[in-house]
């Protein structure tokens, strides 16, 4: 009893740890979320099952939404009509800026791994990046990026509303879990990482 007490008071919020796409993903926004759901099953059936083409697609839903617009500005300049109620097209500063900053961070965190394999020379580092690399490389001759997308929606739709609902238990599995992970691999040797020489 004591022990489920103080699991729940280490409790981490999923609606927190989502952020601002919580409400979506935990289907609190039920319209929002199925209108994601229905989307991407709609563009996973054109772009995969009927054989459409993505680069066709848009080219064609373009083309309509620029023949409707000039065929509206058209007439309602000769009917007397208000001019059709298109939105300030133009990217804010500060979305430019901050989509900047995170690719720069992303870049950092990559390059610092790769430094971490070549000059560090961490074994381990280098295992868990060829293991991620070959998991992707099998799923890729498996599936496509698109149905790999669609899957990936799916889960991010299912996944968080299940952990919601069940995280004592799956919190506790994932507990045990680790720990045996970590018994295990305090048991495997590590080899020694010689002194590089350095020449002059």
């Amino acid at each position: 009893m004591g022990d489920s007490a103080s699991s729940s008071s280490t409790r981490v919020s999923v609606h927190k740890s989502l952020g601002g796409v919580a409400d979506l993903l935990l289907w609190r926004n039920r319209s929002g979320a199925f209108i994601l759901l229905a989307s991407s099953t709609v563009f996973w059936f054109l772009f995969e099952r009927a054989g459409y083409n993505l680069l066709s697609f848009v080219s064609n839903v373009l083309l309509l939404l620029v023949a409707i617009l000039f065929l509206w500005a058209k007439s309602a300049s000769l009917l007397n009509r208000p001019l059709p109620p298109v939105p300030n097209m133009e990217i804010p500063e500060e979305f430019a800026v901050k989509a900047a900053d995170d690719i720069r961070v992303l870049i950092n965190r990559v390059l610092s791994i790769a430094s971490d394999i070549t000059i560090a020379r961490n074994p381990i580092r280098l295992l868990q990046v060829s293991l991620i690399l070959w998991a992707v490389s099998f799923v890729g001759t498996l599936i496509n990026s698109l149905t790999l997308v669609y899957i990936g929606i799916l889960l991010s739709l299912s996944v968080p509303l299940v952990y919601e609902k069940y995280q004592d238990h799956i919190d506790d599995k994932l507990n045990s879990t680790s720990k045996v992970i970590r018994s295990l691999s305090s048991k495997i040797p590590m080899m020694p990482v010689s002194k590089e020489k350095k020449y002059q």
